[in-house]
């Protein structure tokens, strides 16, 4: 029973992410970022949502199976999971919210970075708990090249 209490919040946590984060692009989405110029690469707007859906839940699964573990790097692999956590939230108010591509782009090479020292740390704690992190990392990967790319279009 206390291993589903932890499923859940580990659940749970990504997504008030997400809902923070939407709280600033709610806003523009339909607004401003329509306006913008987007590379000849760049999805459809209704692929987001479902594709972030997606890689919150597998975080946090990931989350759930390094919270689960006893090793001396947990703690360590949890702070820096929380500051990935932020830094994604972060990228939505200023990309949408200050309506900075710029510096959302400069934002974005920090989050993919500790992006990459998250899967690291699960990795040496729990192989499929770094694996899960796996699509999410290629998905900013691309993002930082659709944020490129409208910073050099706009």
């Amino acid at each position: 029973m206390r291993k589903i209490i932890k499923l859940m919040i580990a659940i749970i946590i990504p997504f008030i992410v997400s809902f923070i984060s939407s709280l600033f692009t709610a806003k523009t989405v339909s607004t401003w970022y329509p306006v913008l110029v987007k590379p000849f690469f760049s999805p459809p707007s209704w692929i987001f949502g479902p594709v972030w859906t997606i890689l919150f839940f597998l975080m946090g699964i990931a989350l759930f199976l390094i919270w689960i573990k006893d090793h001396k790097l947990k703690k360590a692999a949890l702070i820096i999971f929380g500051v990935q956590l932020v830094l994604n939230a972060l990228w939505s108010v200023i990309f949408f919210g200050l309506q900075a591509p710029f510096l959302a782009f400069i934002e974005i090479i920090f989050l993919w970075f500790f992006i990459l020292l998250t899967i690291v740390y699960f990795y040496n704690i729990s192989k499929p708990a770094a694996y899960l992190l796996l699509p999410y990392i290629l998905w900013v990967s691309f993002a930082v090249l659709l944020n490129f790319g409208i910073v050099l279009l706009n």
